[in-house]
């Protein structure tokens, strides 16, 4: 445990900062073992307090006032690394000194060396690991930045802004400097520095400005930054044309690292990357991988205004930039390919990270209340839920009232540190709609469930539908209060025709979808002239957060077929296997025979029939629900039992519907050049996809002889998964081929560790154990450590939840050594432990061990012991 009890932030005792920043000059020498780096801070006072600067981890050396030394009793060391200089004038300079050991910050927070270069992760709080700071959102300042280094060592220099000057020394060393016009909070500086390589492009804005795109890479990676620059250039059109955005500054840089905590993340003009999030090209990405790149490089670029230029106030307004950013990347990306698929796999991501943890022990609203580490509410809810909140803005006020709403918001929070209740209130301004009560959605935590109940009256031809709503408890909010759901639906007769919709009051029925606000927690609905009893089409393209309860059987099947809403279309049919597999997991339970759903084939047979108008839809639909989702609609999980049934239709559905499989399969065999466009994508998606159900049937050497013919990473990864799971020759010669070809190669190997730690094979709690051992993993590398570990931990409830309990102590050991080189990724790793209150006694009861243990740990981290301990509480 902690030394001392951590200290708890809560947002009720937020307070304007005492003292303002409003120019700072920094001066870096680098030295991997010893840099030095001087701040002139130019302050004023904004409310009565002591001067109090954060700081950790730093060696002072000098301090001056007003260019006057101070003295040591005038200089106060906190026991968190904070310096407190008493005397201080109402405005002046602070000038200090300090050194920092760049290559010894495993936490890779602040300034660190990862290959011999330099790189900086501020947010949320690196910055007082570089030099004592108020590092905190709402001091906004704007920065000069000189940063001097032997030449050989650090041929590139950067940072943020625009550039201001370069020189040469006479010892071999050289200096640049970069000048900043925007003011920004200490999260976001930025510097980079090595031997670094640059892919160039120039851009032209829509107002003609010119500006220098560069991507910075070690040499040989060049020829792998094709995709993020076309992202790149696609996402500035983008945000010119949908919402007005133009860039500011002169450069826009983006440098990859392989050592880093975080995706990527958007400083000011040099965005620093995760190079999972940049490197590409056929031979070494899947196509998940071009997706992910193009949505990750959009996100930081997008965030120059949603986050930069308009900034949060305080740590507990994060999703203010993140939630809506990432609403803002989903809109892109849905507007590069098929935007029903690419809502699916934003619900399907949604369900499989957010929804647990609304319904787990680490439950918090979108803007949380308090926080013992701020690391850890980068959380599924903070982003994935905080864009679907933006989104139900969107639709309840319509896409041109959001644009006005955008407009106003940027127009008057530009260059502050704002609030959400600043987002909320443009949008309520410039639409004329109340939405006050939509505030419930970013403080209440929990997933609403939504029931739905209708009735046909004949004699007067109305059909009246009533909605209720209800939100579970969650940690410190037993108490719930409704929260306005919108609704998108429509109405279908009993051919799957779409209905024209008139409610009470309305003098015309209206066409397709329509909306409904569910604002209480129960609300009928009454429609006119309706001819027959109709079948309702609820929550299209998932209108809302929630989870609709309660819809029978033959409805989803109906929907499932004839449905116009793709989303609903795919979501019936989810729903329908889902609750198939439930029934079939208690048949399991009482050792009974596994039967098979005639249903199932007819929707495989029926699906592939109509791929090819839109073969990426035709993937998501044949589909299984995957193991985790199955249990998270169980009060008490059982994963064994989820896994058995899944594999048994798996395997059904394989043998039942070989044929069609097989033809679809072999129409869709590449020829010609890998394109990574939408519709190339899914043909892959659905290739795949009847892969897998024809492997497990049996059919292993159509797998064989596709990683042996693959002619890219997609292909092959896909049928190297499937061997992961066989026996003898089929898997081990492919797995060491694969390693064989890309043992040189980070982020590749990462997917060679990712697929056995998923395997279902019986013995891969011992095969993870002895890749741990492997020479090629690395538990400082956060991308290898979340390849093996996380990977094991979080995509593998199999094995994770194996009855002896190993899996717990897996995960358990390592984040026990994993703690003190990089607490920010242990406490994320962390999490599934924290699932114990959904497993069975004996599996609770060994989580709860493994939780202890971790919480006996002497001078365990503040994060990981956050996430532990309340995992227990």
């Amino acid at each position: 445990m902690p030394d001392s009890a951590p200290h708890t932030t809560r947002r009720a005792d937020y307070h304007p900062p005492v003292f303002l920043i409003d120019t700072v000059e920094l001066d870096f020498r680098l030295d991997p073992a010893a840099t030095l780096v001087r701040a002139r801070l130019a302050f004023r006072r904004n409310t009565p307090g002591p001067m109090r600067l954060d700081g950790v981890g730093l060696t002072l050396l000098e301090a001056s006032l007003d260019g006057t030394a101070l003295p040591q009793e005038r200089l106060v060391h906190g026991e968190d690394g904070s310096l407190t200089v008493e005397g201080v004038p109402d405005s002046g300079t602070l000038e200090t000194l300090v050194r920092i050991a760049p290559q010894e910050n495993t936490e890779l927070s602040g300034l660190y060396t990862s290959g011999g270069n330099f790189y900086t992760q501020c947010e949320a709080e690196g910055f007082r690991r570089i030099t004592y700071f108020p590092d905190r959102p709402d001091v906004m300042s704007r920065y000069t930045v000189t940063i001097t280094a032997q030449r050989e060592l650090c041929p590139v220099m950067l940072s943020n802004g625009n550039p201001g000057g370069t020189g040469h020394g006479k010892d071999g060393t050289h200096w640049v400097r970069w000048v900043d016009p925007h003011p920004k909070p200490s999260y976001l500086f930025a510097l980079v520095a090595g031997e670094l390589v640059t892919v160039h492009e120039p851009f032209v804005t829509k107002s003609g400005k010119q500006v220098s795109l560069n991507i910075w890479v070690r040499r040989g990676d060049e020829d792998r930054c094709g995709h993020a620059m076309d992202s790149l250039i696609r996402s500035m059109r983008w945000d010119e044309e949908v919402f007005g955005l133009e860039y500011d500054l002169d450069v826009f840089n983006i440098a990859a690292v392989s050592d880093f905590n975080m995706g990527a993340m958007e400083n000011k003009g040099l965005n620093v990357f995760n190079t999972k999030y940049v490197l590409a090209k056929p031979e070494t990405a899947t196509d998940g991988d071009y997706q992910g790149i193009e949505t990750v490089i959009a996100h930081e670029y997008f965030h120059n205004w949603t986050g930069n230029r308009v900034t949060c106030r305080d740590w507990f307004q994060l999703s203010l930039k993140e939630g809506l950013t990432v609403f803002r990347d989903q809109e892109f990306s849905a507007d590069q390919g098929s935007r029903a698929v690419k809502r699916i796999r934003d619900v399907r991501g949604l369900r499989a990270a957010q929804f647990p943890e609304d319904a787990g022990p680490m439950a918090h609203p979108v803007r949380p209340e308090s926080y013992i580490e701020i690391d850890n509410f980068y959380t599924p809810t903070v982003y994935q839920k905080g864009a679907e909140v933006v989104r139900l803005i969107h639709t309840r006020i319509g896409a041109a009232a959001f644009r006005r709403g955008m407009d106003l918001y940027i127009a008057r929070c530009d260059n502050q540190a704002v609030t959400i209740e600043d987002f909320v209130s443009a949008m309520q301004e410039a639409s004329g709609v109340d939405l006050s009560r939509f505030m419930g959605w970013y403080d209440q935590a929990g997933t609403p469930e939504l029931t739905a109940e209708d009735r046909y009256e004949p004699e007067s031809r109305r059909w009246v539908l009533t909605l209720r709503q209800q939100i579970p408890p969650t940690p410190g909010q037993a108490q719930k209060h409704p929260v306005p759901i919108p609704v998108a639906m429509g109405l279908l007769d009993g051919a799957g025709t779409e209905l024209p919709t008139r409610l009470a009051g309305e003098n015309e029925a209206r066409p397709g979808t329509r909306l409904l606000l569910l604002e209480g927690a129960e609300q009928s609905f009454t429609f006119e002239d309706v001819p027959a009893p109709p079948t309702p089409s609820l929550l299209r393209g998932f209108s809302a957060p929630v989870k609709l309860k309660g819809v029978a059987p033959e409805r989803l099947r109906f929907l499932a077929v004839h449905d116009t809403d793709p989303f609903v279309r795919w979501e019936s049919g989810l729903q329908y296997a889902t609750g198939l597999m439930l029934r079939m997991v208690e048949q399991q339970q009482r050792s009974e025979p596994l039967g098979f759903d005639a249903a199932l084939e007819e929707a495989v047979r029926t699906t592939l029939r109509a791929a090819e108008t839109d073969p990426a839809f035709a993937a998501e639909a044949l589909a299984l629900p995957g193991e985790g989702f199955v249990a998270d609609q169980m009060e008490i999980a059982d994963p064994a039992a989820v896994h058995a049934v899944r594999e048994h239709l798996r395997a059904e559905i394989g043998r039942r519907c070989a044929d069609a499989l097989r033809a679809t399969y072999d129409g869709l065999a590449e020829s010609g050049e890998y394109r990574v466009d939408g519709r190339s994508i899914g043909r892959r998606a659905l290739r795949n996809a009847c892969l897998a159900y024809l492997v497990a049937a049996g059919d292993t050497g159509l797998a064989s002889a596709q990683y042996g013919s693959a002619g890219n990473m997609t292909d092959r990864l896909a049928a190297l998964s499937l061997l992961a799971d066989a026996e003898g020759p089929a898997r081990e010669a492919p797995l060491a081929d694969f390693h064989a070809r890309w043992h040189g190669d980070d982020l590749v190997l990462d997917k060679w560790f990712s697929i056995q730690a998923m395997s279902k094979r019986a013995d891969t709690p011992a095969a993870v154990r002895a890749l741990y051992r492997h020479p090629d993993f690395d538990l400082r590398n956060p991308n290898r450590a979340r390849s093996l570990i996380g990977a094991f931990a979080s995509g593998n409830p199999l094995h994770f939840h194996a009855e002896d309990g190993e899996g717990y102590r897996f995960l358990a050991d390592a984040v026990i050594a994993l703690d003190p080189i990089n607490g920010s990724i242990a406490a994320r790793l962390i999490g599934p432990l924290g699932q114990w209150r959904r497993q069975a006694p004996a599996r609770a009861a060994l989580m709860q061990r493994e939780l202890r243990r971790v919480l006996d740990t002497p001078k365990l981290s503040r994060g990981t012991f956050e996430k532990a301990s309340k995992a227990l509480a």
